[in-house]
């Protein structure tokens, strides 16, 4: 059996043309439409975390947005400068995200350390085999190791398989209940050649912008105006929550700046990989939900998921949760464990 190893949170982002074109070769594939399969392989469709080439958005409480606005730029590659307009706020629970992040312990990691987090992951694997065609939805414990400064390319990753659980509609197969080994350490990404202004690891995020409007103009560097514009940035602050940690101000900013992507809604009641429930940020395409996820008391960051809005487009009931995440530990580390060639 041929095994295609899912998007991990390091692959580089696509571009705008490319999401048109991967979030439909995306769905057709959920949809079992994919006439590009082997009969015989294994596919996990990551569609959270770093690099997702879906969004989602939630229904819930429509935000409000207050009067006044804030103008900034970005050039596009082809486009010459495009002007962004940046309502002074929009959602009401990165509104709250921003005033609550202040108070939170610090962590302070310093050249040549790591940043060490741990999390719990829900995805999407479909495969082909002489036994038919199956769906589950694979779970697993994570532990990722990665530099205080350079990409993934230096990252160590250890994962633990937990129980599956089925796919809306499907059976698990037996496959999927025949646990594998326990996996790691070994090297989280071979390569990693994101466009700069993608970074995420702490030496580059601490020096992003403190201010929100700037941090606006960040999210939407080199995109045009319009829905995949907002799409494209509405992931980009994904990559800037999973696997990755922002200095205060930033983090500050960066709710802030995520407030004011047009077309965010609130989710009363959302709950993480891990069980836990918060209330969350979230933005629809292509007949999901991506959310943000924070806690409804503290407003810490929780995780992400994606929910099905459009059965028609999903091929999945509205409602059911397709991927999911939950963060829950963030720490900092003097070295990564040993990774055998």
């Amino acid at each position: 059996m041929t095994v295609l190893d899912r998007f991990r949170a390091e692959v580089p982002r696509p571009g705008l043309d490319e999401l048109r074109s991967e979030e439909a070769r995306l769905m057709a594939a959920i949809a079992g439409a994919d006439a590009g399969v082997d009969s015989a392989s294994v596919r996990r469709v990551r569609l959270v975390r770093r690099g997702r080439l879906t969004i989602g958005v939630a229904g819930g409480l429509a935000a409000a947005a207050v009067a006044g606005v804030v103008v900034v730029t970005a050039r596009g590659p082809e486009q010459g400068t495009v002007t962004h307009v940046m309502p002074v706020a929009a959602s009401r629970v990165l509104t709250r995200a921003a005033d609550a992040s202040t108070g939170f312990p610090e962590l302070r990691p310093e050249p040549g350390q790591f940043l060490v987090y741990e999390s719990q992951t829900m995805d999407p694997v479909e495969s082909n085999s002489a036994q038919g065609h199956a769906r589950y939805l694979a779970r697993s414990v994570r532990k990722v190791w990665l530099p205080v400064e350079g990409d993934s390319t230096r990252g160590v990753i250890e994962e633990r398989t937990l129980a599956p659980r089925p796919y809306p509609g499907w059976p698990i197969p037996p496959s999927a209940r025949r646990a594998g080994p326990n996996g790691g350490p070994e090297k989280l990404a071979d390569f990693d050649d994101r466009a700069e202004f993608l970074r995420n690891d702490f030496a580059y995020v601490s020096r992003l912008p403190t201010e929100p409007q700037k941090m606006y103009e960040h999210l939407y560097t080199r995109l045009g105006t319009g829905p995949q514009a907002d799409v494209e940035a509405w992931m980009r602050v994904g990559g800037l929550l999973t696997e990755a940690y922002l200095p205060s101000a930033q983090r500050v900013a960066l709710y802030r700046a995520a407030a004011a992507i047009p077309g965010v809604t609130t989710v009363d009641r959302a709950v993480d990989a891990a069980g836990r429930a918060g209330i969350a940020a979230a933005k629809t395409v292509g007949g999901v939900r991506r959310e943000y996820l924070f806690d409804q008391r503290t407003y810490q960051y929780l995780g992400q998921r994606e929910v099905v809005t459009d059965a028609a487009v999903a091929r999945a009931p509205v409602g059911s949760v397709l991927t999911s995440t939950a963060q829950l530990r963030v720490s900092v580390a003097n070295r990564a464990p040993r990774v055998d060639s």
